[in-house]
């Protein structure tokens, strides 16, 4: 059962247990026609779904005024969070019971759960995002290359996505350095202490690039077999791209939108190139395959595997929606 999407200020106790989906315009997203029937397949029969809508950036009050409904209300299950998980968690970590590892180093807050009686905050951007990556690179594409991540925007999605590239454990595959970059320089700021708690090697250069044209610049420059990523929500929570049409992408690599819905201006533009320049264009649908079945199996406390015949048979079932 899906309900109407909300403010913060009308949300009502659950009569049936409900998750919640706290983003910018939750009554556009897929999950409204595909969670029926994941619900379905996964004998969550009684399942709701309630979208909660929030401006980005919203009030400090605003965060902590949902999840203290979500702490306080029994069938409230716990919720996925898309474009605020650094505000919620900035404005309300004090809430939660537990902030799992994850979570308190990356400074996010993407899914909460209740566990006997707590409420859990946790960051499972790193391993949906890592699942994505896995599904469109070529496995060792790093090793045989002195290739870049050049990743546009530095939130949440940025930091799961420039720690799972970085991890020793991945040796050598792993980018020549990643580049991060923002419009506003108090991102940067804050994420340069994130960073430093990785304990990788990889080199992280952050950029204020409070243009397009700033952006295009660095991705000019990329060297061949790069990854660029439009991690900055433009294209779904706001029109446009964070490149101009004179961005030149770089040969033989490889262009990733996190959205999949909306005027994808970032994915026109790279398509136009895909030919010219042998360019692999992938859209936001895996990571949203992965990002919502981790958090329904962790809400509902359910095993959903990130791949074969089960995983297979919800994503048939989503994309037969599209």
């Amino acid at each position: 059962m899906i309900l109407p999407s909300v403010g913060p200020d009308a949300l009502v106790p659950a009569t049936r247990p409900t998750l919640y989906f706290i983003g910018v315009t939750t009554g556009s997203s897929s999950i409204q026609t595909v969670f029926p029937r994941w619900a379905a397949e996964l004998g969550l029969d009684d399942a709701v779904l309630q979208g909660v809508d929030l401006p980005v950036h919203a009030p400090a009050d605003d965060y902590r005024r949902v999840v203290r409904f979500l702490m306080d209300d029994p069938l409230s299950l716990g919720a996925l969070v898309t474009t605020h998980k650094i505000d919620l968690f900035r404005a309300a970590a004090d809430l939660f019971d537990v902030v799992d590892p994850l979570a308190r180093m990356m400074g996010e807050t993407s899914c909460i759960s209740k566990s006997e009686g707590r409420l859990v905050c946790h960051a499972k951007d790193p391993i949906s995002s890592g699942l994505a990556l896995d599904a469109f690179l070529p496995d060792g594409v790093w090793r045989t290359s002195d290739a870049d991540a050049v990743v546009l925007g530095a939130g949440g999605s940025s930091i799961a996505i420039a720690w799972y590239l970085s991890r020793p454990a991945r040796g050598t595959d792993r980018p020549r350095r990643i580049v991060v970059t923002n419009r506003s320089t108090g991102r940067l700021e804050s994420l340069r202490p994130v960073l430093d708690e990785f304990e990788t090697d990889v080199p992280f250069d952050l950029v204020h690039a409070p243009t397009p044209a700033d952006n295009d610049r660095l991705v000019d420059a990329a060297p061949p077999g790069s990854l660029v990523v439009n991690a900055t929500g433009l294209g779904k929570d706001a029109p446009g791209s964070p490149l101009t049409d004179a961005a030149r992408f770089p040969g033989n690599g490889y262009a990733w939108d996190l959205n999949y819905r909306g005027r994808l201006v970032f994915l026109d533009q790279a398509r136009a190139q895909a030919s010219s320049a042998g360019l692999t264009v992938e859209d936001g649908w895996i990571y949203f395959l992965h990002g919502w079945t981790q958090v329904i199996a962790e809400v509902f406390h359910i095993a959903i595997p990130p791949r074969g015949p089960s995983f297979d048979r919800l994503s048939e079932l989503a994309r037969s929606t599209r």
